[in-house]
């Protein structure tokens, strides 16, 4: 036994980072188990193996499969490292929206997705996050200029992303060099300001425990309680045990309820039907155009926003209600598409490209019971873990919503010259949300308001799998503000404080 800690956190991503911060700015010992490695940064960082499904973070045999309705379910690899997927992303960093914690009828239907919070309960939460991850507008390449002016032609209204990149504000970081290894890579500078290197290196000089490669694959419970969460060391395959006071997990929307059913703690939680249910990722997708003429390529692209039609838009066709936000996209380079498409088609899909503006279209989902993970005890992971079945699909009201979005990205590209158009679906589940979700009724949701697991009193869930709705934006930043918010108010209660 190992032990015995303050509090222990399972996950390093936007959910753990931050939660570890909170905990160890309060003065308690806190332990971060994370099933992948540190991530080394370099030169090396850029190549085309670390790119993020090539890269040895992702791994392929997670032990998950993936069904889309009826279609044959296809293996799914998961991200395991310190940091987490905020290592590879983008850095966008958006708010959520006042009217996303009041969630639209025809959005929450009968789900029963309600928040137990307001906005102004995250605002202050959501500051402290922006300015430890410096966010700030992003610089705009020639490209998202001009298809600035091409939007504000048509009545709307574009802005710069916020964006968690330092572009030279921060003056003791290396700054940004517009080397394009940006969404999907770990930043060869540091200049991208993720959970590691931001948040989880201060901490350890400041006595953060963290076990690298160390996964958690069970929580011992007795008398209301966690008293114990048994590890798997990887690199030795030794098993042994952790004890804390607190729990705290973020392993993310598909890894958190894979833990918590292994460990058969639905039998505890009145809502312990939810626990797994209500999976959204958002329905999105690229739209892609070739212009008349080529830009010069600066290395992000990844920095304007059109969000005029976030609360709905009037023409004919769009569904009633929210529809979401509109994203510049760079085109992959074509050592990307070489990797996923065989030969000849990447020299005739970078023709297309290299002429090419993206808008990637990010669309609120409905919450719906159908969609989330179930285990299947005959497969196992490599640390013994149940394999884990994903079921998601879109709703006809998804998909209303996201040819909406993708209607309006067609015709801002057309305004800006472009005549040739090509969508590209995400499949992944980089924003997978919502399977143990916060709520008010008990009978519905997994977790309280104080993100309180319910019917254990030391357990809390403070990732992407607490939020009841998925918003239209990324939610990397509503994760970290929720996240702040929940261990405050853990270290609150223990020092006697009502939680």
């Amino acid at each position: 036994m190992i032990g015995p800690f303050d509090a222990i956190v399972i996950g390093s991503g936007f959910g753990g980072g931050f939660a570890a911060h909170a905990l160890m700015q309060a003065g308690c010992s806190v332990l971060l188990l994370e099933r992948g490695g540190w991530v080394p940064r370099g030169p090396e960082a850029s190549r085309i193996d670390n790119f993020v499904i090539l890269s040895p973070y992702y791994a392929k045999d997670s032990g998950y499969l993936a069904r889309n309705g009826t279609r044959r379910a296809r293996p799914l690899g998961a991200l395991f490292c310190v940091g987490g997927a905020s290592v590879f992303y983008g850095g966008v960093s958006f708010r959520f929206r006042e009217s996303d914690f009041r969630p639209d009828p025809e959005l929450a239907g009968s789900s029963g997705a309600e928040w137990p919070i307001g906005y102004e309960d995250l605002a202050p939460f959501y500051r402290e996050a922006e300015a430890l991850l410096g966010v700030m507008p992003a610089q705009l390449s020639p490209l998202s200029t001009h298809l600035a002016e091409a939007a504000r032609t048509l009545g709307l209204h574009p802005f710069p992303l916020p964006i968690a990149i330092n572009f030279g504000a921060q003056a003791e970081q290396a700054s940004c060099i517009r080397c394009g290894a940006c969404d999907g890579w770990p930043c060869p500078v540091s200049a991208k300001n993720d959970v590691a290197t931001r948040l989880l290196a201060p901490l350890v000089s400041r006595g953060l425990t963290v076990l690298p490669r160390t996964a958690a694959v069970r929580l011992v419970v007795g008398k209301g309680r966690v008293t114990g969460v048994e590890c798997v060391e990887l690199d030795s395959g030794r098993r042994f045990t952790v004890e804390g006071s607190e729990i705290l997990v973020a392993a993310g929307a598909l890894a958190t309820p894979q833990l918590l059913l292994a460990s058969d703690l639905a039998r505890h939680n009145p809502g312990g039907d939810a626990l797994g249910r209500y999976l959204t990722r958002h329905a999105n997708a690229i739209v892609f155009g070739r212009l008349h003429r080529a830009f010069p390529r600066d290395g992000l692209g990844k920095d304007l926003a059109v969000l005029d039609f976030y609360e709905g838009d009037s023409w004919p066709g769009a569904p009633l209600g929210p529809l979401g936000s509109l994203q510049t996209m760079p085109p992959p380079s074509v050592g990307v598409i070489r990797t996923q498409i065989p030969a000849p088609l990447p020299w005739i899909a970078d023709l297309f490209l290299r002429r090419a503006a993206g808008l990637l279209a990010i669309a609120h989902e409905q919450p719906s019971a159908a969609n989330g993970i179930d285990l299947d005890p005959a497969r196992r992971d490599g640390v013994g873990l149940p394999g884990v079945t994903v079921t998601h699909r879109y709703s006809p009201r998804d998909r209303s919503a996201l040819r909406a979005l993708c209607r309006r990205a067609r015709e801002i590209l057309r305004a800006a010259g472009a005549t040739m158009f090509y969508r590209h679906p995400i499949q992944t589940f980089s924003h997978a949300m919502g399977t143990a979700r916060m709520g008010v009724d008990p009978r519905t949701s997994v977790l309280d308001a104080a993100g309180r697991f319910r019917g254990l009193e030391n357990l809390r869930v403070v990732d992407a799998s607490a939020l009841p709705t998925p918003g239209g934006v990324n939610p990397s930043l509503t994760i970290a503000a929720n996240s702040l918010r929940i261990a405050r108010l853990l270290v609150g209660a223990r020092s006697g404080a009502p939680a």
